[in-house]
């Protein structure tokens, strides 16, 4: 995990970032996270070049903030605050909405106190479907239909091609094949799940709503 100091210097942090192949890196304090410096961060003071960096008394926020950064010499002045974070127990779905929300390629994650933990990139979360077909489909049937839901995996026929899951047979409740198809859905490496061919013996979704109805 690359992390830089607050007063550490312009071209030791365009160094680093090189070094590690990276884009940007949370400045930390402690493990307490002050923000985040980037390459859009740094590169203000190219944009600028020294020339016309006096930020005007009625210039945007923006651009006043990257006129500030043009002329920063450490992270503290140089980097994005407050630093968007995520939690260790945030989810890789909700971390990717989070980092689609806010533009953001990489977010620190911090742990119940708000110290760092680690870091996780839009790499990293890409990395979920690099599995294969066959290790899907393993997790599908001893994760998901033996593990949890109890089902003997004869019932369910289980075919994973390029990520993408087919789930065909019959089982008991409709409400038990509805729950198969949600966890599968979160299994890391699945891109999609085809259920129409999963059957039920018994719809208790509708003996549910029919007795609540009645109360």
């Amino acid at each position: 995990m690359v992390t830089v100091a607050p007063d550490l210097g312009y071209k030791q942090i365009v160094d680093l970032l090189i070094a590690f192949g990276v884009s940007a890196a949370p400045v930390v304090a402690g493990r307490h996270v002050l923000g985040v410096v980037s390459e859009a961060d740094l590169l203000h003071k190219v944009e600028f070049d020294g020339v016309g960096v006096h930020a005007g008394l009625f210039e945007r926020r923006r651009a006043r903030r990257a006129k500030e950064k043009a002329v920063g010499e450490h992270a503290e002045a140089l980097m994005t605050a407050p630093a968007v974070t995520v939690l260790e127990t945030t989810t890789l779905t909700d971390a990717a909405r989070l980092m689609e929300q806010r533009d953001v390629k990489r977010l620190p994650v911090l742990d119940e106190a708000g110290s760092l933990v680690g870091i996780i990139s839009r790499r990293d979360l890409l990395r979920r479907y690099l599995r294969e077909d066959t290790a899907i489909r393993d997790d599908v049937i001893e994760s998901v239909l033996r593990g949890i839901m109890w089902i003997d995996p004869i019932e369910v026929d289980v075919t994973v091609t390029g990520g993408h899951v087919t789930l065909a047979g019959k089982i008991d409740r409709r409400s038990s094949a509805e729950i198969v198809a949600r966890l599968v859905r979160r299994l890391d490496g699945v891109v999609g799940v085809t259920d129409d061919d999963l059957q039920w013996g018994f719809d208790d979704t509708k003996t549910h709503l029919s007795h609540t109805f009645d109360a």
